[in-house]
C-alpha cells in the first residue's frame, strides 16, 4: 500500500479528483478512478468531469469505517 501524501483534512482543496483520492487512500488511481465509480461513493459529475466534494468525501471515510473489521 502506497502512503497518504495528506497527513490531515485540513490539507485538501474543496473539491478531489480521482487522482487526489488515491493520494490520500494511499492506493493506485486506478483503483480511486474504480472507487468513483460506485454506486454509494459521493461523486459531482460536471461534464466528463468527477470531482468528490471535500465534506462528502470525510463523510464517506466515517461511514465506511469499520476499526479494521470486514464484512
Amino acid at each position: 500500500m502506497k502512503l497518504s501524501e495528506y497527513k490531515s483534512y485540513d490539507e485538501l482543496p474543496l473539491f478531489l479528483n480521482a487522482a487526489m483520492v488515491a493520494k490520500v487512500l494511499g492506493v493506485s488511481p486506478s483503483s480511486s478512478y474504480e472507487l468513483m465509480h460506485e454506486p454509494d461513493f459521493p461523486v459531482l459529475k460536471i461534464g466528463n468531469r468527477i470531482v468528490v466534494p471535500k465534506e462528502k468525501f470525510i463523510q464517506w471515510v466515517e461511514e465506511n469505517t469499520a476499526g479494521g473489521k470486514t464484512s
